[in-house]
């Protein structure tokens, strides 16, 4: 199938051009961009002239920041395009709602993607949880944002989530592997002062058996990232490291699977059979989590941001 990317930033560039290449399901037809281009690829600077000159391109990648995400995904939903979109699918819960009566309408496929949730371990620690009895899950996930997001600003502009665009990360996980539904039921976030996202937060969420659960989140963690889920049960204690890809179980290391290698692989993979069922993906759990977390959070103001 063709596929036009939008959106050629670094997260596209390094995962969803190597993924649509290694993929026999898809071409990558064209690309829309201000800024940037793929090598021997149509491009576009203009998402509404690729629409109307490519109608033989059925499926839109947008991998945008969450703002316009919204305009983008509708335009093509009404030009009768399937679409996939980047975490998070949207800058409210609303958008997201409204896309998907939109999609509804249109008869048009879309998938709200969440790559964490693909990660090599995530099947194997949601199997080990269930049937288990639950008693604290603790989620650490730090990271340096000028290593991963170097001087883009919109992060830390409304819309942006700051610390939560990884955060959600972590919740997309915690949400696929736990047996039973979560609710945040406080947070504490801290603004730097020249900033309009946090940079950090704490999160204690509500289990229906009494678990504890909480969640760490730091955006200024020097050096190597730390991106840990560990649940403790009444059979052993599950550690997820590496943003699930590495298990172990009591100490001991889950052996690795068999089947298609790499996050973004797997979710063209699975966005290629939407298409073919003509059917929609748009869990939104993680996406509100986070809005709780901005809706209960306490805020603390911290020292300001530069990169």
């Amino acid at each position: 199938m063709l596929i036009a990317l939008v959106g050629i930033g670094k997260i596209a560039v390094d995962q969803h051009v190597p993924a649509i290449a290694g993929s026999a399901d898809w071409e990558l037809a064209a690309t829309v961009s201000r800024h940037g281009t793929v090598d021997g690829v149509e491009a576009f600077t203009d998402f509404g002239k690729m629409l109307d000159a490519r109608p033989d391109i059925r499926v839109v990648s947008l991998c945008l920041p969450p703002v316009p995400r919204y305009d983008y995904a509708a335009q093509a939903i009404r030009a009768g395009r399937h679409v996939m979109l980047e975490k998070p699918p949207g800058a409210t819960l609303s958008e997201c709602h409204a896309l998907m009566d939109l999609a509804r309408a249109h008869r048009v496929s879309l998938y709200a993607t969440w790559h964490s949730r693909q990660a090599d371990k995530v099947p194997a620690a949601k199997a080990w949880l269930a049937g288990k009895t639950l008693r604290k899950l603790t989620v650490t996930w730090k990271e340096d944002v000028r290593h991963w997001h170097p001087g883009q600003d919109w992060v830390f502009d409304p819309g942006g989530l700051g610390i939560f665009d990884p955060g959600i990360n972590a919740l997309s996980i915690v949400t696929e592997i736990l047996p039973d539904p979560i609710h945040l039921t406080e947070a504490q976030l801290h603004f730097p002062a020249n900033r309009d996202t946090p940079i950090a937060a704490t999160c204690r969420f509500y289990h229906p058996g009494g678990a504890e659960v909480t969640a760490n989140l730091d955006w200024l963690e020097p050096g190597t990232p730390v991106w840990n889920i560990e649940a403790v049960t009444d059979e052993g204690t599950l550690l997820l490291e590496n943003g699930g890809g590495k298990m172990t179980v009591d100490g001991q290391q889950h052996d690795a699977m068999p089947g298609l290698a790499g996050e973004y692989p797997r979710l063209y993979a699975q966005m290629a059979d939407l298409v073919a069922e003509g059917g929609i993906d748009m869990d939104l759990s993680p996406m509100r989590h986070v809005a709780d977390a901005f809706t209960l959070g306490r805020r603390v103001v911290v020292p300001a941001f530069e990169w």
